[in-house]
């Protein structure tokens, strides 16, 4: 059995940090969902959408980057800047529309 190379690890590592970013974002939608099971709120309802479509954008990035890494030889440019941001920027959104339900 042979060991992957630096790229292998690396894409493999990246692969596992995008996974787990998209199991915690996907997290927080269900515990929205499971907050009060009986009084379904309109926020709460909003949030869970919003963790569900950023979770499922977190997991497409991460595959995408694991396939990049993944090619030998790997492109000048490795960083995905406009993506992460777009992600950041979701994840912000995100955090707003759970305090929102939280505290409505």
């Amino acid at each position: 059995m042979t060991t992957p190379g630096p790229q292998g690890l690396q894409a493999e590592r990246t692969a596992l940090a995008w996974s787990r970013t998209s199991l915690a974002v996907l997290a927080n939608g269900v515990l929205l969902i499971l907050k009060e099971p009986r009084h379904y709120d309109r926020p709460a309802a909003v949030a869970a959408g919003l963790a569900g479509i950023v979770a499922v954008a977190v997991y497409v990035v991460g595959l995408r980057r694991q396939r990049i890494l993944a090619r030998p030889p790997l492109p000048n440019r490795v960083a995905p800047r406009t993506e992460v941001q777009l992600l950041g920027v979701a994840v912000v959104v995100l955090i707003a529309a759970t305090a929102v339900s939280l505290f409505v």
